[in-house]
């Protein structure tokens, strides 16, 4: 048996015989039980900024200058001090000269002046206010200011967006279109961004064959791993396929022996459960420290997380909704902090809106149940949800055609139609 690794969750913290449910773990405290034991991987590398799209970052950026860079113009018009605003009666400025971004005026405009002014560009010294072109007439060389305008309007200052030295993005943030442009604001031509966690990831079964493969009696295609790839790929991680693992103890054994090595996390489907050809936890036993669940929900009653060697295992069941909800459930929140995305970002909880359900559900209290369900807006234009077709745990029709889980809670019994339930959309999920 591999040694006890430093990091390996310790024998009572995932046991499903827990004293407060003998029977099984509660969703919400298998999710905490797995994001406490991990770490996000500690490796970092520089990329150039547009390479970096996606990706997570590594260090806390400080801005190195003021942004904006000078206070300047935010409309088209004209830049005027407050001083000769009026109170009631209109007066009249002269135009002096012209401002466009990128060329400043060294000289100071002086009382009774103004500058016509073009968005960013700087403001002359001796102004503090930007006047909108609508809002004045312009007569040759001169304007009419009327009554009514604000000291400092229409102005940007420097460094309001960001100041110097003033922390620009923090670490753990996943860099979207608008994070490259604030970091290219800064003059940023690389960045420093967290190594993608490594994801193995294979099915076990006797019956299973690959795709293009002709099927024999009692064989079914794979799909489960086509959706994990699909998964694991949405999350910007590097996958490695180990295929199709047979119900043979030593190949499963070198199975993970070899992903271990490769991989920071493994992640399998089947052979999970109690059935005499389930070797998973046999093996495991033999090669790692690993926690076996019965977690108190449906879809995916049997999971397990732990470790095998130096990397962090997950075993999915074998059907293929279960698959998926144990994933999104579980997997995703413990990859994206291996990755580590900021804790705040890390998709922790089950339900994010509430929105009435179109058709009464049935539900035994005891279990947290995660329905396949299509959020849409009704004829009077409110927002309501219903399922997507048959739940059963090997029906992914169902799963393909829904844009959301209705997420019923553990202690939740039989829901009535036109009753609030809590609602997880695929989109920001999926």
């Amino acid at each position: 048996m591999a040694s006890a690794n430093p990091q390996s969750p310790p024998n009572t913290a995932a046991s499903c015989r827990d004293a407060s449910d003998p029977q099984s773990l509660p969703v919400e405290a298998a999710r905490e039980r797995i994001l406490a034991a991990l770490q996000p991987l500690p490796h970092t590398q520089m990329l150039a900024l547009r390479a970096a799209l996606g990706r997570v970052l590594g260090e806390d950026v400080v801005s190195p200058i003021d942004v904006p860079a000078h206070t300047n113009s935010a409309v088209d018009g004209y830049a005027v001090a407050s001083a000769d605003l009026p109170e009631r009666d209109a007066v009249t400025l002269r135009v002096v000269a012209t401002a466009r971004a990128g060329h400043p005026i060294a000289a100071t405009i002086g009382p009774g002046e103004c500058v016509q002014i073009m968005t960013g560009a700087p403001m002359p010294p001796g102004t503090d206010t930007a006047l909108m072109q609508e809002h004045v007439e312009r007569a040759d060389e001169t304007i009419t200011v009327g009554a009514g305008h604000r000291a400092g309007e229409n102005v940007r200052r420097a460094g309001e967006d960001l100041a110097a030295g003033q922390a620009a993005i923090r670490s753990g943030q996943r860099l979207l279109p608008a994070q490259l442009g604030l970091l290219a604001s800064l003059g940023r031509t690389e960045v420093r961004v967290r190594r993608r966690p490594r994801v193995a990831f294979f099915s076990t079964g006797d019956e299973l064959r690959s795709v293009g493969q002709s099927l024999g009696p009692g064989e079914i295609y794979d799909s489960n791993r086509y959706s994990l790839y699909g998964m694991i790929k949405r999350l910007d991680l590097e996958l490695l396929d180990f295929g199709v693992i047979p119900d043979q103890p030593e190949r499963l054994r070198e199975a993970f022996e070899i992903a271990a090595r490769q991989a920071d996390a493994i992640v399998t489907s089947g052979g999970v459960s109690v059935g005499e050809a389930d070797f998973v936890k046999q093996i495991l036993a033999e090669l790692g420290q690993v926690d076996f669940w019965k977690i108190a929900m449906k879809p995916g009653r049997p999971f397990a997380f732990g470790r095998v060697d130096n990397a962090w295992f997950f075993g999915l069941p074998g059907n293929p909704v279960a698959v998926m909800v144990t994933f999104y459930q579980f997997v995703q929140p413990a990859l994206e902090r291996l990755a580590g995305l900021d804790a705040a970002a890390i998709h922790h909880g089950p339900s994010t809106l509430r929105a009435p359900v179109a058709h009464a559900l049935r539900k035994r209290p005891g279990r947290t149940e995660f329905v396949r369900g299509v959020l849409e807006v009704d004829a009077h234009g409110q927002w309501r949800v219903r399922p997507s077709g048959a739940q059963g745990s090997g029906i992914l029709r169902s799963m393909s055609e829904a844009n959301c889980f209705i997420v019923l809670a553990h202690e939740a019994a039989d829901v009535e139609a036109g009753a609030l339930v809590d609602v997880q959309p695929f989109a920001g999920l999926v």
